[in-house]
């Protein structure tokens, strides 16, 4: 199948369009930092399992430690900073709110030492190339069904611990309570 560029508003190509199409990622320009979110908003309308499997997708397919190991322009370490919140399995879609959305880490542990002393650790057992989606989640040795975790919960240390396997988890976090805040959902 052929692919073609639907040039939109720009009515030429530009390079992201280019980019995206050689890494056979359709129409997603993770070159240009205003849609590096994309893949995060799967989390918002009770389908995480789309963002994990999406989020990895670029982590694995767009970024490697070459010379052209970023998909794009380098604006004030946007890609950079992009790429180590996603491998850790966590994404700010709002800087605004307190919240980091679920993606699929690519570590089995991160551990963040915060200037309080404490430590954070992110765990993703049975983590693998094929494992990118999260079959389970625990907060503390706590059940966590919700597709985020708050600055402050992050602040306060402890463990979020991700068991990852090959299929989707469709039953996860797919609750409206387990959804990330969205103006859309005020009443």
């Amino acid at each position: 199948m052929e692919q073609r560029i639907n040039y939109g508003t720009y009515k030429q190509e530009i390079h992201e369009m280019r980019e995206m199409l050689l890494a056979k990622m359709g129409q997603y320009a993770h070159g240009n930092q205003p849609t590096q979110h994309v893949p995060y908003l799967y989390n918002f309308s009770g389908q995480p399992w789309k963002a994990q499997k999406y989020s990895r997708m670029v982590t694995s397919g767009l970024y490697n430690a070459t010379e052209r190991g970023y998909p794009g322009d380098e604006d004030q370490g946007q890609m950079s900073s992009w790429y180590v919140l996603s491998a850790m399995g966590i994404y700010s879609v709002c800087p605004g709110t307190d919240q980091y959305v679920f993606g699929s880490p690519l570590f089995e542990k991160v551990t963040i030492r915060l200037d309080n002393g404490r430590q954070f650790v992110i765990r993703a057992d049975n983590n693998s190339e094929q494992h990118v989606y999260i079959q389970s989640a625990q907060l503390n040795g706590v059940p966590y069904d919700k597709n985020f975790i708050t600055y402050g919960d992050i602040l306060q240390g402890g463990e979020l611990h991700f068991v990852m396997g090959a299929q989707p988890n469709y039953e996860r976090g797919t609750a409206p309570a387990s959804r990330p805040f969205s103006l859309s959902s005020l009443q």
